[in-house]
C-alpha cells in the first residue's frame, strides 16, 4: 500500500521505516521539515487516490488541527487513521467531521515505544469493518510476527481503539508500580545483595515475568542503583482518563488510582498533605515535627 505518515517522531518515524521494510510505500510529513513533504497540501497530493494518511501527533489540539486541515484536503473514499494517544470521546468529533466531505475514519490505539520498529507494535483498531479490511496490510506489517489476533484487534466501532488503548495504559501503570514497589523493598536494606540479579531471575519461570520486567532489568544492567534519572514521572493523559472512566461506570480500580497518585507524588519534592499530616501528628499526639530541610528520620511512636 501507499500511505501518508504525519508526524515521524520516536514512533512514527519507526513505524514509517517498519512499513517501507515490508514493501509498503510511506510519504512522510513533520513539522520540523524532515519528512518526504513539505507540507500537508504536499503530501495530499502526493499520494494516489483513495489516500490513506497515518497521524502520529500528539494528542489534543495538535492532532484536531491536523484533521481539520486533512478535511479541507482530501476527498471522499479517501482515509485518515489516527495512530496517537488521542482521548476517545475526540474520536466521534473528528469522524463526523470527516465524514461531511465522505472521508474515512478509524483510530487505532498503539503500543510499543521505541521498540516497536523491531518488535512489532500492539495495535488496537476502531471503525467501521470495512475500512479495518482495506487497512489489514498495514496492520500486519506493523504488528509482531505471530497470529494477528496475538497483536492486533479490532475492538469496536470508532473510538473503541483509543478505548481500549487508554484501559491498557492504566493497566501499565499499576504493573509498572508494582516493579518499582518491588524493587525498592529489596533495595531497602534487607538481606538482599544484588536486587538486579533477583529481578532477573523472575524473568523465566515466575508468574510475574513479562516485557515490563525485562525492560526494569535492562534498566538496573545498565545503572544498577538508578544513581543517573530522579525519581520524578510524568503521566502522559491515559491513566487519569481511565480513573476518569471508572468512576463513570462504578468500576473499582485501587491499583490504577494509586499508581497514577504516586505519579503525583514523584513531582512533590515536599509535600503539602504530609506536611499537614506531621502538623496533625504534633497537635493530637506530641510527636515532634522536623523543621523545613532537616532530612532527620522520627522513629515510630504510633498515630
Amino acid at each position: 500500500m501507499q500511505l501518508g505518515m504525519v508526524g515521524l517522531g520516536r514512533m512514527g518515524g519507526n513505524m514509517a521505516e517498519r512499513l517501507r521494510a515490508a514493501g509498503h510505500e510511506v510519504v512522510g510529513y513533520a513539522n520540523d521539515g524532515s519528512g518526504d513533504a513539505a507540507s500537508l497540501d504536499e503530501l495530499v497530493k502526493a499520494l494516489a487516490a483513495p489516500r490513506t494518511v497515518w497521524l502520529m501527533v500528539p494528542a489534543g489540539e495538535a492532532t484536531s488541527s491536523t484533521v481539520n486541515r486533512l478535511a479541507e484536503l482530501l476527498e471522499a473514499g479517501d482515509l485518515v487513521v489516527d495512530g496517537g494517544n488521542s482521548k476517545f470521546t475526540d474520536d466521534t468529533v473528528h469522524a463526523e467531521l470527516l465524514d461531511r466531505t465522505g472521508v474515512r475514519y478509524v483510530d487505532c490505539g498503539v503500543s510499543g515505544g521505541v521498540w516497536g520498529r523491531t518488535e512489532g507494535y500492539g495495535l488496537m483498531a476502531g471503525g467501521d469493518a470495512g475500512d479495518i479490511e482495506r487497512l489489514l496490510p498495514v496492520f500486519d506489517a506493523l504488528r509482531p510476527e505471530g497470529p494477528r489476533e496475538e497483536g492486533f484487534v479490532h475492538a469496536g466501532p470508532v473510538g473503541a481503539g483509543h478505548y481500549a488503548k487508554m484501559v491498557h495504559n492504566g493497566v501499565e501503570y499499576g504493573l509498572m508500580q508494582a516493579y518499582a514497589e518491588g524493587y525498592e523493598l529489596l533495595s531497602a536494606g534487607g538481606p538482599v545483595d544484588n536486587v538486579g540479579a533477583v529481578m532477573k531471575a523472575w524473568s523465566r519461570g515466575t508468574v510475574v515475568r513479562s516485557w515490563l520486567l525485562d525492560l526494569m532489568v535492562r534498566a538496573l544492567e545498565a545503572d544498577p542503583h538508578l544513581d543517573r534519572i530522579t525519581g520524578y514521572a510524568e503521566d502522559s493523559g491515559e491513566g487519569r482518563w481511565t480513573v476518569d472512566e471508572a468512576i463513570v461506570h462504578a468500576v473499582p480500580a485501587p491499583v490504577i488510582s494509586a499508581a497514577l497518585f504516586a505519579r503525583f507524588a514523584s513531582r512533590q519534592v515536599d509535600s503539602p498533605a504530609m506536611k499537614a499530616v506531621a502538623a496533625l501528628r504534633a497537635q493530637f499526639g506530641g510527636h515532634a515535627t522536623h523543621k523545613a530541610g532537616d532530612a532527620a528520620n522520627e522513629p515510630p511512636t504510633g498515630g
